[in-house]
């Protein structure tokens, strides 16, 4: 991965959706925004861009130097980019002919909020 200055973006403040799975019954909203969440991280792919993009100095990371580290193709790598993107966790940005994504830290937060013991 090419290393240079990232701009950070603005991120979207996020909100823990839900309370722990074994602490109360899931509402609908929540349980749909969980299952959107989790299957847009059951891809290998998909997972891996998540801990590219999260572990990204500088906070983002362009999708043209994430085609590489994951060994896929650019229009790959974009598809399972805007599925993060849809799933609320991950954000882009366009700045000028590149398009910039970063992590929504809140959103990987509240999955493991879901997920954590009472």
């Amino acid at each position: 991965m090419t290393v240079r200055e990232l701009p950070v973006l603005d991120r979207p403040g996020a909100v823990a959706c839900c309370a722990p799975l074994s602490a109360e019954v899931l509402d609908e909203d929540d349980a749909l925004t969980l299952s959107r969440q989790f299957a847009a991280l059951a891809d290998p792919v998909r997972l891996r861009l998540v801990s590219l993009l999260a572990t990204a100095e500088g906070g983002a990371v362009c999708a043209c130097d994430l085609v590489a580290p994951v060994g896929k193709s650019q229009p790959t790598v974009s598809h399972h980019l805007k599925v993060l993107v849809g799933s609320g966790l991950a954000t882009s940005e366009r700045r000028g002919r590149n398009v910039w994504y970063a992590v929504v830290p809140a959103a990987l937060e509240a999955l493991r909020g879901a997920l954590a013991p009472r």
